[in-house]
């Protein structure tokens, strides 16, 4: 079997449409991180000699390229391993802060490494709001005012955009709503950063979660925005590292690995050209499969252009098994999933 052929469906061209789960890691991206996986790049940033220094000056580089896509202050930037981590750190962050508080109010649209940690705390006595979205999935705004409760609620924590429709959260409004109820306000920001402008500069923004392999730099990566006028306590207990806010010696490659893709990102965005080329081809690509088979839809709100990703195409297909629809794109050479890469298994 070891030298089974491989089938031809497997070596021929593939089309990669999946690039919210993950991204291929840039070229400039894997060339700023080799210097960190070579024989002179395994210095511990927490040292004093000269190894260590070199990997300090590397990492803090890369937070200040981090916080200038998201218009930051450097030191407002831990990193972490993931956006999950990010998200589970920020929320645990706030229950700590103010255990008094006992409601948390969220949305039904939020990824899994919310949904989850947030139904966690339900179990041990925290009221969980979740917010509906309508049929478009557009966040209720009025119902998100009602539901945050000046001296009861904790935080608000709400995805900027969703990572299977790509419908836009209006984040500065519900940040807004929470910053006059006293709550704080985090927000998931993993799909949305790198693919849409994203800035939190006097947002209100408290805690804002990142992921880099969603924005073409490694796996393992990520980071967590800590507004400089909010208490913070760690997730993880050790060392004193990112200023002692999450333990763990860093990972310096893929830091530097995370810091080129935000300055590449950034550059990107600013020249605006990549966000109109991404939306004339989404709208290209899902008039052209509306016009060929009957009965798909779009799930998003398709008469507003801004309510989107400009990447993002999420496709109904009535009557037709969705598992057996990618198995054949995936022999057909084109790649692409039914939801989230993080709910494998939950086929839709």
């Amino acid at each position: 079997m070891a030298n089974a052929p491989i089938p031809e469906s497997q070596t021929s061209p593939v089309i990669y449409l999946d690039n919210n789960a993950t991204t291929q890691i840039h070229p400039e991206v894997r060339e700023a991180m080799m210097p960190w996986l070579s024989e002179d790049g395994y210095g511990n940033p927490s040292a004093g000699y000269r190894f260590g220094k070199r990997a300090r000056r590397a990492v803090e580089d890369a937070r200040a390229q981090v916080a200038a896509l998201i218009n930051s202050e450097p030191e407002e930037i831990v990193f972490t391993s993931c956006g999950t981590e990010s998200n589970n750190t920020a929320l645990m962050s706030a229950l700590r802060c103010y255990p008094e508080r006992k409601r948390i109010v969220t949305s039904t649209a939020e990824h899994s490494a919310i949904e989850n940690p947030c139904a966690f705390f339900e179990s041990t006595g925290y009221d969980v709001r979740r917010n509906p979205v309508n049929s478009v999935g557009r966040l209720d705004l009025e119902a998100l005012r009602e539901a945050v409760v000046p001296g009861e609620t904790v935080v608000v924590s709400l995805i900027w955009a969703n990572n299977e429709t790509g419908m836009l959260t209006p984040i500065a409004e519900a940040a807004t709503i929470a910053r006059e109820a006293g709550a704080l306000f985090h927000t998931d920001a993993v799909q949305a950063i790198g693919k849409h402008p994203v800035s939190v500069c006097d947002s209100g923004i408290s805690l804002l979660s990142m992921s880099g392999h969603k924005l073409h730099a490694p796996k393992g990566v990520g980071a967590l925005f800590v507004s400089r006028h909010v208490r913070f306590e760690p997730l993880l207990f050790g060392g004193d590292q990112e200023d002692g806010r999450r333990s763990g010696t860093e990972n310096v490659a893929g830091i530097v690995g995370f810091g080129k893709a935000a300055e590449l990102m950034r550059q990107e965005l600013a020249e605006g050209g990549r966000v109109e080329r991404l939306r004339t081809l989404r709208d290209c690509f899902e008039n052209g499969v509306l016009s060929a088979v009957e009965g798909v839809a779009v799930n998003g709100d398709r008469d507003d252009p801004n309510a989107r990703l400009t990447n993002t195409s999420n496709l109904y297909f009535p009557g037709v098994d969705g598992e057996g629809l990618l198995i054949l794109l995936d022999e057909a050479g084109v790649c692409c999933s039914p939801g989230s890469a993080c709910g494998t298994g939950a086929v839709k």
